[in-house]
């Protein structure tokens, strides 16, 4: 059952599964074998993009609902192609009034059927929150919206409850208040000494006398219930002290938003108040969030799954392994039509540069950001490193290499986002060292600093268990070694606390749930938007202290993985994405020519230094900010934009204005989300529109030097999207960036896509050689892709199983080349590719190097591939190895690729 080659689908209510319906034939000409859709469990109404799911058990009716998906997969099944889904098993979308599971917490606290789904602690260390859920939702302090009258008492006639309202979120008023609330009332209380009753001997009644007092309340005279709601009205001093008294009774906290980071009791999706984690490793919770999944699995309408951020979880491996069983259990039960074979699982995982997935998982590899590292970052010149880095210090004023600027940023997210969990830790690290004698007298302040200096080091996302195994040791090791070097001697000997605390499984829990969205936040969400040397280097799944890999490092990389997960997601751009893989590939072109892009930068400088805007005591943006800016207007530069165009230059401002807000807050330098500082934020939005929209010299110098590079940006693209499809794994196509991408992070990347021009472009009969000559408009890429995914499904066992060997070149061009070879058999493709193009072509006009260029550089086959004659595969042209030799002057002169097949 495992995918040939799959398209990322983005399902929202703008475009639902009927919508995909009608590119059915698309897909199956393209040469796909999957879409990989995003969630289809109901979501949050008007979500874009499904991760906040608010009901495990139904699919979306914003999408078409249950109906809709057998449609779809229907048509599917007629072009012999599935549907991957994407299952989101860590959080639920909390706060609003949709999520039944959350709201029956609020109302019946931890008595609730639900108490255990969510990871709450009800009895933190603030004692005014034993027994009760922090609810952050309010815009302001709970005091100013309660005297402002943005909270108020509300009766649903529906269903016969009370709630707190505040917009559009819910806060149910629980039973046992309801005597006193109506007891006040002559009208009711008979009614008060019922309720009463019914809570006289336990907390909550059984569901049947729940229902019955909610009925009679539903048959109450709508003018007494307004009464008892006019006497908790907050206008007026006695009925605001009524609704505080009231809410003070319930099973919450109202709270503002802001107050989370060091109050709360419920583990969340990172930091985002609206996301409460989940306790998948409950087999209740499993199986009720798991129920749908199974069962679209059993009845052939998915064939696999991608799970959403696996290192959220408690036990990821343990998860994965239940996961897989469950779906193998049911892969009997599958109707005739669907594929047969093992559910194909993959998960979103964020792997640092010397970590590896777990075979242990038995999962079948990751969502692709790995590769999409490794294949941009061969295409970075080594040498152009030292220069970069010396032009970065000097923009920025600082030496700081990226690992610093990283465990910089820990403090700063710890102490703005997690400082409640980081507290609670060491708190936990106090109360283990309280129970034994030999530590009892440990200063709180060693343990706190030791810690954070553990997790300021440490390399990965998150250790897994307690029971460490080899990886795990010798990262714990490393880690404890630098955070050691990084203390003083007086708190050096807390280190040992902190990984004994690692050995006990809920203190384990504890600190991995800590560290794993601490590095997310702190690197991803922080640093990638402080260090700014060259910023296609800085995406998801990457490290921007890796600066670039050789081929051997990249060849490498690629058996490894056919070694360990031959049937590994490959991708480039995805939901998540930072910058379109397109405006990376065209950016890798800088590491080329660092001498130019400093030139540039210092021109453009000088010339828009009349445009930035006093703000305090800088200068906005400031030079830090305003040189990634540079670099994003010419990487994201449309190909079709001409400097003339007015009002498609202010669109693409507008676009890199939003980019640039969004780069601002999570840098967190001169603004943040928590305290967004509008005075600079504005300053520097101006800069852009007035830098594009006003200073022609400016725009004629950003599209000249465009024009110098976009040429060799497109000839990476096109090569990164050779070697996604024919290396190892399964190739993933985001929707839509068949053409060029030049997307910018989200929502940008999820803009609607033009699939009508997508299909016109399919239809043409032309080969690659022949679009190569219009290749702005991206029907190359396009055509690439498709001739590709069709040979894949010619020679799919070749790809699937077929061994992987690097091929050298030789002659003064052969570092230019990318080569390997994919065999099973006799069966055989060979792929040579385009490296580092600017430094052989340096005036290159189209995504093509001069054939007299290439001079004598050729490949020699080894004896396994000595076939004489080759028939291109994107060009249709036959090829001759004379004494089995491939002069790159012949097999590069059509395109910058080539695939070849034996004739």
């Amino acid at each position: 059952m495992r995918p040939r080659a799959t398209v990322r689908l983005q399902f929202h209510r703008g475009f639902t599964l009927d919508d995909a319906l009608g590119l059915v034939p698309y897909f199956a000409d393209l040469g796909l074998s999957h879409i990989y859709a995003s969630p289809l469990m109901t979501a949050r109404s008007g979500s874009l993009h499904g991760y906040d799911i608010v009901d495990h058990t139904h699919i979306n009716p914003e999408l078409g609902g249950y109906d809709a998906l057998q449609r779809l997969v229907t048509a599917l099944r007629s072009r012999n192609t599935g549907l991957i889904l994407d299952i989101v098993p860590n959080h639920m979308a909390v706060g609003g009034d949709d999520n039944t599971w959350w709201l029956d917490v609020l109302e019946w606290g931890p008595h609730s059927r639900y108490a255990r789904f969510f990871d709450i602690d009800w009895k933190p260390r603030t004692p005014t929150l034993h027994g009760k859920v922090l609810a952050p939702f309010l815009g302001e302090s709970y005091g100013t919206c309660l005297e402002r009258g943005d909270i108020a008492l509300r009766f649903d006639p529906t269903d016969g409850r009370f709630f707190a309202a505040y917009y559009h979120h819910r806060f149910p008023i629980n039973l046992a208040s309801y005597a006193d609330l109506l007891g006040r009332h002559a009208s009711f209380r008979h009614l008060a000494d019922t309720f009463s009753d019914a809570f006289a001997s336990r907390q909550t009644p059984d569901g049947d006398t729940a229902t019955r007092l909610r009925h009679t309340l539903r048959q109450r005279d709508a003018d007494a219930m307004a009464a008892v709601i006019e006497a908790h009205d907050a206008s007026h001093a006695d009925g605001r002290q009524r609704l505080h008294t009231l809410l003070e009774r319930q099973y919450y906290q109202l709270s503002w938003w802001g107050s989370a980071a060091d109050r709360i009791n419920w583990r969340r999706f990172f930091d985002v108040n609206d996301l409460a984690a989940l306790r998948i490793e409950r087999q209740e919770v499993f199986d009720a969030t798991h129920a749908l999944i199974l069962q679209l699995y059993a009845d052939g309408l998915i064939d696999g799954v991608r799970v959403d951020h696996v290192d959220g979880l408690t036990d990821p491996g343990g998860y994965c392994r239940r996961l897989r069983r469950s779906l193998e259990a049911r892969t009997a039960h599958r109707p005739a039509g669907a594929p047969s074979g093992s559910p194909y699982v993959i998960v979103e995982k964020i792997l640092a540069p010397d970590e590896r997935l777990r075979a242990s998982w038995r999962t079948d590899g990751t969502s692709g950001y790995d590769f999409m590292n490794d294949v941009s970052a061969v295409q970075h010149a080594p040498d152009g490193e030292n220069a970069l880095t010396t032009l970065w210090q000097d923009v920025s004023g600082s030496t700081a290499a990226f690992d610093d600027v990283a465990h910089a940023a820990k403090p700063d997210v710890l102490a703005t986002s997690f400082s409640g969990a980081f507290a609670a830790a060491c708190d936990a690290l106090d109360a283990m060292a309280d129970h034994d004698f030999q530590w009892r007298d440990t200063p709180s302040g060693a343990l706190r600093q030791a810690l954070l200096r553990f997790l300021v080091h440490l390399p990965v996302y998150r250790l897994y268990g307690n029971n460490l195994d080899a990886p795990d040791r010798a990262v714990l090791a490393a880690t404890l070694r630098k955070a050691r070097l990084d203390l003083p001697v007086s708190q050096r000997r807390a280190l040992i606390l902190v990984a004994r605390a690692l050995t006990q499984q809920r203190l384990a829990a504890r600190l991995q749930h800590l560290s794993a969205p601490l590095t997310a936040k702190a690197v991803e969400d922080t640093a990638f938007y402080r260090y700014g040397r060259l910023l296609s280097r800085n995406d998801v799944g990457a490290s921007p202290a890796q600066f670039a890999l050789s081929p051997d490092q990249f060849h490498a990389s690629c058996r490894q993985r056919l070694q360990a997960f031959p049937a590994a997601m490959l991708a480039t751009a995805t939901h998540d994405h930072k910058r379109g893989e397109d405006l990376r590939a065209r950016l890798a072109v800088l590491s080329e020519i660092p001498q130019a892009w400093a030139q540039a930068v210092q021109a453009w400088t000088a010339m828009n230094a009349p445009l930035r805007t006093r703000v305090g005591t800088e200068d906005a943006p400031d030079a830090a900010d305003a040189f990634m800016l540079y670099q994003m207007m010419a990487g994201g530069w449309p190909l079709d934009l001409s400097a003339d165009d007015q009002a498609g230059v202010l669109s693409f401002a507008e676009r890199l204005a939003a980019w640039q807000q969004k780069a601002l807050r999570e840098a967190k330098r001169q603004t943040s989300w928590r305290a967004p500082n509008r005075p600079y934020e504005d300053a520097c939005r101006q800069f852009v529109m007035r830098a594009l929209g006003e200073s022609t010299p400016f725009r004629h110098s950003l599209q000249g030097f465009v024009g110098r590079i976009a040429a060799a940006g497109a000839l990476n693209g096109l090569v990164q999207a050779l070697l996604r499809v024919t290396v190892p794994g399964v190739p993933d196509l985001y929707q839509g960036t068949e053409l060029w991408d030049f997307s910018m992070v989200d929502p940008d990347n999820r803009r609607p896509v033009d699939f009508n021009v997508r299909q016109a472009m399919l239809a043409r009969d032309a080969t690659c050689a022949e679009l190569l000559a219009t290749w702005h408009d991206g029907a190359v890429k396009q055509r690439l892709i498709a001739d590709m995914l069709r040979l894949r499904q010619r020679r799919p066992v070749v790809f699937a199983e077929g061994s992987y060997s690097p091929l050298s070149a030789k002659g003064p061009c052969a570092a230019h080349v990318l080569g390997f070879a994919r065999q099973h058999g006799t069966d055989t493709v060979i792929v040579l590719a385009t490296r580092l193009p600017l430094r052989l072509q340096p005036s290159l006009e189209r995504p093509l190097i001069d054939a007299a260029l290439w001079q004598d550089t050729h490949v020699d086959l080894p004896g396994s591939l000595r076939t004489t004659r080759w028939r291109n595969v994107l060009t249709g042209s036959s090829l001759h190895a004379e004494t089995n030799r491939l002069r790159l002057n012949d097999v590069l002169a059509a395109l910058p690729m080539a695939v070849l097949e034996p004739e």
